[in-house]
């Protein structure tokens, strides 16, 4: 272990595994697969797991289970459980199951809002606004993801003030937190930093969300803690894409994220152990090994 200087004593990783980790999956899996493998990441050490997402079917086939999931996890006290929702419909269908945290999902460019969210990047407000403020008045927090932060596949690069300018309005609604989208995994850590540093509130609100397509996301995420941010998105095992940019490839490993920060010293309460075992247990459902050099390297091991 050798500290760093300027980075946090601890660090939330908000485990996106059972939700952006599974959604690209082509073949469906089981319900009691999903059910036990966030009874693991609790298991493992994790206190933030965005299980599910209540969109339409036809949208996302592999989150069609998303109400009978609710029903077979237990839901222990202490832990975070959000749910990503689109509309005001999946915000009734989260309350009707007693969620207490949710996420909305915004654009910052007009192309990938369209093929989304069939909206324009300036209409997504509209439907957000209901969304939010039906759920601030249920006593239900929301926290707001903004995709193609850094280059978009149809767009290319995406000016760092357009960025700054939805996510300052998706703050304003009211949502706790913004989670900055790599969603095509280019960024690098001289823009993380700008991007994160354009924001005029600073960055206790943000939190970061990093793909690893060309292998930049440890680098980026370090660059993101030397901002002060605290905050981490991350998929176990690495798994995860977007089903509607193909160019969009798995997340950042959890299992590597941990081996990173506990590395310079900084706290996460996760098992490093427990989730590497994890990742292996679900790879061999998925069929496929794991994408995570961690799992990869400590799997054997185990």
């Amino acid at each position: 272990m050798h500290r760093l200087p300027g980075l946090p004593d601890q660090v939330t990783i908000y485990e996106v595994g059972p939700r952006d980790g599974l959604q690209n999956e082509a073949a469906i899996v089981p319900v009691d697969v999903k059910a036990e493998f966030v009874e693991r990441l609790v298991d493992a050490g994790l206190t933030t797991i965005e299980t599910t997402s209540f969109v339409h079917p036809t949208w996302v086939p592999q989150l069609a289970d998303a109400a009978e999931l609710l029903t077979r996890v237990e839901r222990r006290p202490g832990i975070r459980y959000p749910v990503l929702v689109p509309n005001e419909r999946g915000l009734d269908r989260a309350l009707e199951h007693g969620v207490t945290e949710i996420a909305i999902f915004a654009s910052a460019t007009e192309t990938f809002a369209q093929r989304n969210l069939n909206r324009t990047v300036d209409s997504q407000f509209a439907m957000f606004a209901p969304v939010v403020s039906r759920a601030l008045a249920s006593g239900v927090r929301v926290r707001a993801y903004v995709s193609m932060c850094f280059g978009d596949p149809w767009e290319g690069p995406v000016p760092v003030e357009r960025v700054v300018e939805v996510g300052t309005r998706l703050l304003d609604l009211g949502c706790f937190e913004l989670s900055l989208g790599d969603t095509i995994g280019v960024g690098t850590p001289g823009h993380a930093r700008a991007l994160i540093e354009a924001f005029p509130g600073g960055p206790s609100s943000l939190a970061v969300h990093f793909h690893d397509t060309y292998g930049q996301a440890l680098a980026n995420t370090l660059e993101a803690l030397r901002c002060g941010v605290t905050v981490v998105d991350a998929a176990a095992g690495g798994i995860g894409g977007c089903p509607y940019a193909e160019s969009a490839t798995g997340n950042l490993a959890t299992e590597d994220l941990v081996w990173m920060l506990h590395g310079l010293g900084i706290e996460t309460g996760v098992d490093l152990e427990s989730l590497v075992a994890t990742s292996a247990w679900l790879a061999r459902r998925l069929g496929r090994p794991s994408p995570s050099a961690v799992v990869r390297a400590l799997s054997k091991e185990l």
